[in-house]
């Protein structure tokens, strides 16, 4: 699978108490799009701007999706604008699209929830292959896991990433991922605050 499908399947079964959240899942979905496309040369970064490559359209459905919404005329777009562009409900569109392959299945018991329904991960050989690439401490997937807080942060002792480009969109993902946590506090302050207005002394 792509870098997005077996971070999707990671993100499941990663056990938290709390369960990541789907804005966080979509910032970190497009991170991972973005990197692979950036592996296989169907873009090239420039001074954080994405610059057209001259790869050919991915064989994945989704990765393919992305490649073809990707900025073809300058002025390009930078990384940050891309993931919040393209990260727009990505989450449940990779859940819609792992159901319709068999990769998913709906979950009748349990806490974690992306979506309005509840799935779970199938036992199949792509699923086997997120899980070994996972437990590998595969830097990309590493990276990406921890800015959704899962796994923690990467050890002294395993592998960095070792690309200038892949580095680059990781830190994309944790400058988006904490911002959109700031708007929510905002939110709820702001929330709380309306809240003891109408309810007074």
């Amino acid at each position: 699978m792509t870098t997005a499908k077996d971070l999707f399947v990671i993100a499941m079964d990663s056990g938290q108490e709390q369960a990541v959240g789907q804005g966080d899942l979509s910032l970190a979905l497009a991170g991972a799009e973005l990197i692979d496309l950036l592996g296989a040369g169907g873009l090239a970064l420039e001074d954080d701007v994405l610059v057209p490559g001259g790869a050919p359209a991915p064989a994945d459905r989704l990765l393919g999706e992305a490649a073809a919404r990707t900025v073809r005329q300058a002025p390009y777009e930078r990384v940050e604008d891309w993931l919040w562009r393209r990260g727009r409900d990505l989450a449940a569109t990779y859940q819609t699209a792992l159901e319709a392959d068999g990769e998913l299945t709906p979950k009748t018991a349990g806490r974690l929830s992306f979506g309005a329904r509840r799935v779970e991960a199938v036992d199949t050989p792509a699923r086997h292959g997120a899980v070994d690439r996972w437990e590998r401490r595969e830097p990309v997937l590493t990276a990406l896991a921890s800015a959704l807080g899962i796994g923690g942060e990467p050890s002294d002792e395993e592998p960095g990433l070792d690309d200038d480009a892949a580095t680059a969109v990781v830190a994309a993902v944790h400058d988006a991922v904490m911002e959109l946590e700031a708007v929510r506090q905002r939110r709820n302050i702001e929330n709380a605050a309306f809240a003891n207005l109408w309810r007074g002394p």
